[in-house]
């Protein structure tokens, strides 16, 4: 464990609270992986926590906690507590701050992640959660059906972590996902999104994708698609191909990706034309998506003769003055003609080719 853990623990131990690195950071931690994200659990309230670093702050969506940054580390100190209530199967809306780190440690959702590592890095394993690790398996604490009532979100973080650690679901996991899987439907698609983000970058995707299909959680999650997937390394070729454009959030610029991306997958890809329309990047996702080689997708496009209408020999108010005519709309036409003949190889790209070329064309 890095010092500067053990230092911002030792800081709360020493103002006299209970301090313990808790969750992520302590099972990848185990499993030979870095993180960059710390979770802290104490007995110490956010009011106790600001006193001993006033520089932390409030997250904006506040479950008790404080945000401190040290260098390149992010800490979330969450103070112990028990979750009373949930509303609409996601969020905890009464709860109570207690003393006891292993009743804290009940509320969590799986055994990986209730392991604690204390101020002299040592490991307090309550729950289990190293056995789970050693045997490869996903395991709610407590009882799988209430936590996943409580909180739907849960489902597909378990098949995440599946996922991404390339582990199993233990049976009873697996059962309650099945008998809860219909409440996904009530959850926020951004955060539908979040997770199933993880899931398709993971190098597990493929399995993470097959383990959504066989638990049934394509049709909860409104993803008809998902049997179509093939495996790539593109996030936005997957999201194409589940054409959800109408239900899962999208900045405009992956809109416009995905639009491009679906429309270049209809077409030739090796076609000059259709390279120099949608680019490198457009190209080779969708020929990856038909299964084609990128390697030869980068390869043509390098050869083509133009890669933007800037690298045409001529521009707008040269042709127009070759025509004798004004600027306008005509140009557009003229300019596309151009792009096609020079792409295909039909006419050179040099200054007294084009003028030739547009004195017997457009006079």
């Amino acid at each position: 464990m890095e010092k500067v853990i053990q230092k911002l623990l030792k800081e709360i131990y020493d103002s006299g609270y209970q301090a313990y690195v808790v969750g992520g950071y302590v099972r990848d931690y185990l499993l030979g992986q870095t993180s960059n994200d710390i979770d802290v659990c104490t007995d110490a309230t956010p009011k106790e926590l600001k006193e001993i670093f006033p520089e932390a702050s409030i997250p904006k969506d506040d479950y008790g906690s404080v945000i401190v940054n040290q260098g390149s580390l992010h800490f979330e100190i969450t103070t112990f507590r028990k979750e009373i209530s949930y509303q609409s199967h996601r969020f905890p809306v009464k709860l109570e701050y207690i003393k006891d780190l292993y009743q804290d440690l009940l509320r969590r959702d799986f055994t990986i992640n209730s392991i604690c590592i204390d101020q002299e890095g040592s490991i307090i394993d309550h729950l289990h959660g190293r056995r789970d690790l050693e045997l490869k398996v996903i395991r709610t604490i407590g009882d799988a059906f209430l936590k996943f009532e409580q909180d739907a979100l849960r489902i597909l973080r378990a098949v995440r972590f599946a996922t991404t650690l390339d582990f199993e679901l233990s049976p009873e996991t697996e059962e309650a996902i099945l008998k809860h899987k219909h409440l996904l439907r009530e959850l926020s698609y951004e955060r539908k999104r979040e997770e199933l983000d993880k899931i398709f970058t993971s190098k597990n995707a493929k399995a993470g994708i097959s383990l959504l299909i066989q638990l049934g959680l394509d049709q909860e999650l409104e993803l008809t698609h998902l049997k179509e997937v093939s495996y790539t390394d593109s996030l936005i070729a997957i999201w194409a191909v589940l054409d959800v454009l109408d239900l899962y959030p999208f900045t405009s610029n992956e809109r416009d990706l995905i639009c491009d991306i679906k429309e270049a997958y209809l077409c030739q890809i090796l076609d000059p034309f259709n390279l120099y329309k949608y680019g490198l990047y457009v190209s080779s996702v969708a020929g990856e998506m038909k299964g084609e080689s990128v390697l030869e997708i980068t390869k043509a496009y390098d050869a083509l003769p133009i890669s933007s209408r800037r690298d045409i020999a001529v521009d707008g108010d040269f042709i127009a003055e070759v025509l004798g005519k004004e600027p306008g709309p005509y140009l557009k036409d003229v300019y596309e003609d151009l792009e096609r003949e020079i792409l295909y190889h039909n006419l050179k790209n040099e200054r007294e080719a084009i003028i030739q070329y547009c004195l017997s064309t457009y006079q």
